[in-house]
């Protein structure tokens, strides 16, 4: 073929010709094997597409408990960060307190869309998603805990005597007569 003209007078200039005009038979005049049928070979597809179908169902159930678990390291560390900020108010050991606070109620405002990807007619998700709100309830927990110890919360009466009425009067004492 010269080089620059078109093959089978098409009119472009690079082609190739895919069309089998060879003598050798192909894979498909060749007979099948002893023992093999390709309806058999049909049922393996099936076999395999349910095992896929299960290892998928199961790596869904496998995540689904990372996710659920994943508030208990978050838990940890949370703690960790409120024992370092001590006791006492002051700017950083508020911003914790209230960042462990939030996180726990985001989360359980979101249970639906955290386990969303997970859903599938043949995962449990019941379990998980309760394992993940108690643990998240627990955060909870912990942040309402380091408030009480920050003084934060109003749990003493002394806390209150602002909406204490005012106490009765029992006893009056009145000025005497100056004695000389």
């Amino acid at each position: 073929m010269d080089k620059g003209k078109a093959v089978m007078g098409s009119g472009r200039r690079w082609a190739v010709d895919f069309t089998d005009n060879s003598t050798i038979p192909s894979s498909r005049d060749i007979p099948d094997p002893p023992g093999f049928s390709r309806a058999s070979q049909d049922q393996d597809d099936s076999a395999v597409s349910k095992q896929k179908k299960d290892a998928e169902a199961n790596w869904k159930a496998q995540k689904a408990w990372e996710v659920a678990q994943a508030p208990f390291k978050n838990l940890l560390m949370m703690g960790f960060m409120m024992w370092m900020a001590g006791n006492t108010v002051h700017l950083f050991s508020i911003g914790i307190t209230f960042s462990a606070l939030w996180q726990p109620i985001g989360a359980l405002q979101g249970v639906g869309k955290v386990f969303e990807p997970y859903k599938d007619s043949k995962v449990d998700l019941l379990v998980p998603k309760l394992v993940f709100i108690a643990l998240n309830l627990g955060g909870l927990a912990l942040g309402i805990w380091k408030l009480n110890s920050l003084g934060l919360l109003p749990t003493h009466a002394s806390d209150w005597v602002s909406s204490l009425p005012p106490a009765k009067e029992v006893e009056y004492s009145v000025g005497g007569i100056p004695l000389l």
